[in-house]
């Protein structure tokens, strides 16, 4: 678990950022695209030169799937379904809560840390994913993206995050998959932590004293 060392008590955290798709919950475009493709070398191809991240991270600034996927269909209409499946079937691609971190998440607000998100995502999914999964209603906040037109990595969106909720950098955590994110949020001044899995996160909050051995 990639940190930054032991808190003193007067450095102890008072609030914890959470990442959303790949901490909290199990996202995965695989998920749906191995019910549409019988071969996992065409999935991969297709996720790698089609669908792209990439591609994808232009829903995750707010542009609407309507302007993204007809040009995507016409450089590749053999894959027209599998495009349009990418915003019409993405409830598919969530495999679920990660159970473990869901987990944190409440023992820390238990312990009376603020807890928030900070996720790339659609516009016209955080609604319907928030109604889905009720841990994501008990957050302090959240920061999504799509409504903002700026998103992750780009050191903008942390510091808004820290604008919006009034959060001292010094004094929050910031948890996130992704390695890059992770060396944006710290050139803001976040504590942030590379997520790896659960029980490594709970771990580390153990060891700065945020949550209880």
């Amino acid at each position: 678990m990639g940190g930054q060392g032991p808190l003193s008590r007067g450095d102890q955290p008072t609030a914890v950022v959470f990442d959303i798709g790949g901490v909290l919950l199990d996202w995965d475009p695989r998920h749906l695209y191995r019910k549409l493709f019988d071969d996992e070398a065409e999935m991969d191809r297709f996720l790698a030169e089609v669908c792209t991240l990439e591609w994808h991270h232009a829903h995750d600034l707010g542009v609407p799937p309507e302007e993204t996927t007809p040009p995507l269909i016409a450089a590749h209409p053999q894959y027209a379904e599998h495009i349009w499946a990418w915003t019409q079937r993405t409830e598919e691609m969530v495999g679920g809560p990660i159970e473990g971190s869901v987990e944190i998440l409440r023992a820390l607000r238990a312990t009376g840390v603020r807890c928030y998100a900070l996720t790339n995502m659609e516009t016209w999914t955080f609604p319907d994913r928030r109604e889905r999964y009720p841990f994501l209603r008990e957050l302090d906040g959240a920061l999504v993206s799509g409504f903002e037109g700026v998103a992750k990595p780009d050191r903008r969106v942390f510091e808004l995050l820290l604008e919006r909720f009034d959060l001292d950098p010094t004094r929050t955590v910031f948890v996130d998959d992704s390695r890059a994110n992770v060396e944006a949020a710290r050139s803001v001044g976040l504590r942030a932590v590379h997520f790896e899995s659960p029980p490594l996160l709970r771990e580390w909050l153990e060891r700065t004293g945020l949550l209880a051995a």
